[in-house]
């Protein structure tokens, strides 16, 4: 029984496993944080680009 407990506390092969969902989980909330980011700049920018086109005029000959 004593060798079975330590096998168990030796064995590190789930040890990739939670490095691989810390790494991923980390990835998705840069990205996340990013996409907020750039998008309200996004949506800022495109009313910006709105209003100056909505301002020009056409000429008709």
């Amino acid at each position: 029984m004593l060798n079975l407990i330590k096998n168990f506390a030796n064995d590190e092969s789930g040890a990739v496993t939670v490095d691989w969902v810390v790494l991923t989980a980390a990835i998705v909330g840069l990205g996340i944080v990013i996409i907020n980011s750039v998008g309200t700049n996004t949506a800022e920018l495109a009313r910006e680009i709105g209003s100056s086109v909505k301002a020009q005029s056409v000429q008709t000959y």
